[in-house]
């Protein structure tokens, strides 16, 4: 039951205008929000408005409210962002962690929806036109792949365009702030983003000198230093930012916002965060010496860097690991480039009418070999070829903006199947 609530809240397959909490204010439901596959509420960057109210967070959804406390929620506080909880049985008012009672909606799954569960299950597959695709042209597979990076690249140059304009231009500014979402890798980025948002890079440059003062700023902020813990090095880190704290003004996050479920130690967010010091120290003009830059081998020179000797037997500060040097692995760096460097240079070149600059974005994506996830690999197995990262990230676009969303007929492959007459495909 709990899934085809889930279904039913993604898609928005419900009487929308006779919406109500369950105490009877009306529920408008702008945006959905976009789905959690791992810890965490349900839905994130969900928009609803509330009696007239515009709420933004988190939606968490159960069979039956009272799962809320069956599964701890009223003790977490990465739920204390939810705010609005839908099920399908109203037995229980959930609170967040202070006490504060979450508005609340029951939702009817309509009988057609209900009658129809076999087929709705199969249209959750991760490729509902998998057996369709090897009957089109790979020509127009070719030109659709073009047209969708360039699609993807003006939403990720849009973004960029956003904090420029946040930030008065400043495009040191942004590319640290999006850089330092990069280094979220996926799970973490929202967290990674917050972090820097809240630690600007003029606070970093002061203290460049000092690689343990850039660490603690970024540690503290990162809320990662508010532990007790007797190793010597943490209590250096603490002193350090307890001083820079006051000094700057700052004021830190939550560590809680950060995930280490589900992650390899090479990507947990404590090591993450020291490499990113690292990065800092050793480059003050980063965006200016990548627009200098002539290939892609020279770019990731700047990042090849490796975290101070106390990572060198640490993955977290809670325990010591056997010894050896954690560079940013070449993984890693293909990820920086293509979700870093080439959005900021192609954004760099569009704002200032320089193409040139648009051209390497787009050849250093062609440089890169294409990205290995869940994503690729069921496009690949449907029969589509993969040459580079320019491809990879077009079919991103793709899975998240036509398939995901149902949009099969502005589909070019939607349309294909559709022109040649395939079997009975429903967008």
């Amino acid at each position: 039951m709990e899934r085809l609530l889930h279904y039913v809240w993604k898609y928005k397959l419900y009487a929308a205008a006779s919406l109500a909490t369950t105490d009877g204010r009306p529920v408008q439901v702008i945006d959905p929000g976009m789905q959690n596959t791992d810890a965490g509420p349900d839905f994130f960057n969900a928009k609803i408005k509330i009696d007239g109210t515009l709420w933004a967070g988190s939606v968490e959804i159960h069979d039956k409210a009272s799962d809320w406390l069956l599964h701890h929620h009223d003790t977490d506080k990465a739920y204390d962002s939810v705010v609005l909880h839908v099920t399908g049985v109203d037995d229980f008012l959930p609170v967040r962690t202070n006490g504060e009672p979450i508005p609340q909606l029951v939702l009817a799954v309509p009988d057609t929806v209900a009658r129809s569960i076999d087929w709705l299950l199969y249209r959750e597959a991760s490729l509902p036109c998998l057996d369709y695709i090897r009957q089109i042209e790979p020509l127009h597979i070719d030109c659709w792949l073009e047209a969708l990076l360039s699609e993807r690249l003006e939403r990720k140059t849009h973004d960029i365009f956003t904090l420029l304009d946040a930030y008065n231009n400043d495009w040191n500014e942004v590319f640290y702030i999006t850089l330092t979402r990069n280094f979220g890798f996926g799970v973490n980025n929202d967290a990674f983003e917050r972090l820097a948002k809240s630690l600007p890079l003029r606070c970093i440059r002061k203290q460049r000198s000092s690689s343990s003062q850039v660490e603690a700023m970024l540690f503290g902020q990162a809320g990662m230093l508010a532990e007790e813990n007797e190793d010597h090095y943490y209590r250096l880190l603490q002193r350090e930012y307890e001083f820079l704290r006051h000094k700057f003004g700052l004021s830190p996050m939550d560590d809680f916002v950060f995930k280490s479920l589900r992650t390899r130690p090479v990507n947990f967010p404590y090591l993450k965060v020291a490499q990113l010091a690292t990065l800092w120290v050793q480059h003050d003009t980063l965006f200016s010496a990548i627009l200098e830059a002539g290939s892609t081998g020279d770019i990731k020179k700047y990042f090849r860097v490796s975290p101070s000797d106390y990572w060198e037997t640490h993955y977290h500060f809670r325990y010591a690991s056997p010894r050896k040097e954690k560079p940013m692995g070449e993984n890693a760096l293909n990820i920086l480039l293509i979700n870093t460097v080439v959005p900021m240079l192609f954004a760099y070149g569009l704002r200032n009418k320089q193409p040139e600059y648009c051209e390497r974005a787009t050849r250093l994506l062609e440089s890169i070999p294409p990205e290995k996830n869940s994503i690729v690999s069921t496009f690949c197995h449907a029969g589509i070829t993969v040459r580079h990262a320019g491809d990879s990230q077009a079919l991103i676009q793709l899975k998240r903006e036509y398939c995901e969303k149902k949009k099969c007929l502005y589909c070019r492959i939607g349309f294909r199947m559709l022109k040649q007459q395939a079997p009975t495909f429903v967008g």
